[in-house]
């Protein structure tokens, strides 16, 4: 009887792993194309964006070469790119320069510029720094714009032996981005006409700077535009920000003025009310052409 109770327990128990094996095969089913669709999501979510990048010559001649020859977004000096820069003069040393530069096209020229004596090869790097574009929600990079220039060091006055303008596409041209900017209630269009349009986006007091009101500047032309001030004042008390910025053609740009601190203490100002400027925007190679805008502005922070 001990045998038959004992047969009958090992029978159900067998039966009873083999529903529960049967169970489970369906579940282990089930589990793994999950599994295959997010390493799927998962590739394509780092490559989606993925920068592929091949060489990019700006300038090739009989006197020198500028190629860009790698990106490297995530450099310790900001967003960078790397080029490799050839003099191929045999007596003069050249600068070489990156006169304009954007980024989905606003302007965020990095201040480049590298020294190459007669015969000599040089890698230099081209470093932006992004944080305003960043803080206004730009944060890949689809279309870098730079305007390369090379001239003799010893002469400024002669010719460019080079002077080029090319686009870096991280993503493909296909995928390039043109920023524009949205609309704030807090905006204060202060200039809005054929040619440029300026808009105060706000104030702050930056601890570098001082006093500040932040700018948001749009060349709608096909020429370079110098924006500038004069006869700033500041509650009333002649206070110059010593402000130009140039935005090159179609190009748009977040600018500032600032006062320093030392200014407003000298005129005894703790709490700015009101700001006067003359504000002027003009063809920056043409000092005696037509002023695209000249109008005298009243803020009141």
């Amino acid at each position: 009887m001990k045998k038959l109770v004992t047969l009958l327990l090992s029978l159900a128990l067998v039966l009873s792993l083999a529903a529960c094996g049967g169970e489970a095969t369906p579940d282990a089913s089930d589990d793994a194309p999950a599994s295959s669709q997010n390493e799927e999501s998962t590739e394509n979510d780092n490559t989606e964006n993925q920068i592929v990048f091949e060489e990019v010559v700006a300038i090739d001649n009989a006197e020198c070469a500028v190629k860009i020859t790698e990106i490297d977004p995530d450099n310790m000096w900001g967003y960078t790119l790397k080029a490799q820069l050839e003099n191929k003069s045999t007596e003069k040393t050249y600068m070489f320069s990156v006169e304009s530069a954007s980024i989905n096209g606003v302007q965020c020229d990095p201040m480049f510029a590298s020294e190459v004596a007669a015969g000599k090869k040089a890698n230099e790097e081209i470093n932006f720094s992004t944080d305003t574009l960043e803080e206004n929600g730009i944060v890949e990079y689809t279309d870098i714009e730079l305007t390369f220039k090379v001239y003799d060091s010893n002469d400024w006055s002669a010719d460019p032996v080079g002077k080029e303008t090319i686009h870096v596409y991280p993503y493909g041209e296909e995928n390039a981005v043109a920023f524009v900017r949205e609309a704030q209630a807090t905006d204060n269009v202060i200039i809005d006409n054929d040619y440029v349009t300026v808009i105060v986006t706000g104030y702050e007091d930056d601890e570098i700077w001082g006093y500040t009101a932040n700018l948001f500047l749009l060349n709608k032309t096909d020429k370079t535009v110098m924006f500038s001030v004069d006869d700033a004042s500041v509650n009333g008390f002649m206070a110059d920000p010593f402000y130009a910025t140039s935005v090159s053609a179609g190009k748009c740009a977040f600018s500032s003025m600032a006062w320093s601190d030392t200014t407003l203490e000298e005129n005894g100002i703790t709490e700015v009310e009101e700001i006067e400027v003359l504000f002027r925007a003009y063809d920056a190679d043409d000092f005696m052409g037509e002023d695209f805008a000249n109008e005298v502005i009243t803020l009141n922070p």
